[in-house]
């Protein structure tokens, strides 16, 4: 069931994103004005790949799966929208059909704008124009990152600069240990493994040697942190 507003902590998640927060008072206002709430259960559909774009979206709370199926079937998950981060544009800009599948991941909610909307807010602020394209710009960067990160660097590196990253976007302290973080977002090995492009079989050995260094606990619900210092003398021991 669609919620009218969001929540005090939903409303925080979206002002503080980090590109949100850069726009002018006047368009964030007339931004939030147009939007309306949904919320979404743990894997249930928030768009399909093929789907003409209909709105511009938003994840105020949880997260957003963004991912494809293979010709064999194999689900291959590209990312993971955490919230404060919007996307969905690309399509209302190019007029084409929607290119992945979004699916909630745990309880979420989205802040949503209508394609229609979006386009009158645009002629409205010229500054949406220069906005948007610092945000492509900046999704190209991290697009060429990951794929030279995957040709460069090895699998630990990379597992460590994938948790470093989830440490950033989910890390709440840990109850189970005093001096740990625990990464919030529930990701199973296998889940952890699409993300970097490699087996959860190796996932595994490399998550237990992490353990075996204390850098990291692994606990049924999820990880802890235990050294972030450690995470990131990996990735630097291989950059």
């Amino acid at each position: 069931m669609d919620e009218p507003i969001l929540t005090m902590q939903e409303r925080e998640s979206i002002n503080a994103g980090r590109w949100f927060s850069t726009l002018s008072p006047s368009l964030r206002h007339d931004i939030l004005r147009c939007t309306y709430v949904k919320r979404f259960k743990d894997g249930e559909l928030i768009a399909a790949r093929g789907e003409p774009p209909e709105q511009w979206i938003a994840c105020a709370k949880g997260a957003v799966r963004v991912s494809s199926t293979s010709v064999s079937g194999k689900l291959i998950t590209l990312t993971y929208v955490e919230p404060g981060i919007w996307f969905g544009d690309v399509s209302i800009f190019d007029g084409d059909r929607r290119t992945h599948d979004a699916y909630a991941h745990g309880d979420t909610t989205t802040l949503n704008v209508a394609k229609a909307d979006f386009k009158k807010i645009l002629a409205t602020h010229v500054e949406l124009y220069d906005a948007m394209l610092r945000l492509h710009a900046r999704r190209i960067r991290q697009l060429f990152g990951l794929v030279e990160d995957l040709n460069t660097l090895p699998l630990r590196a990379r597992l460590a600069k994938q948790l470093t990253h989830l440490l950033r976007s989910y890390g709440v302290p840990s109850l189970s240990i005093p001096t740990g973080i625990r990464i919030s977002l529930q990701l199973a090995q296998e889940e952890l493994a699409q993300l970097l492009g490699a087996s959860r079989q190796r996932v595994n050995q490399e998550l237990k040697q992490m353990e075996r260094d204390q850098v990291i606990k692994i606990e049924p619900g999820g990880l802890v942190i235990l050294d972030r210092q450690a995470l990131l003398k990996i990735v630097d021991a291989d950059a």
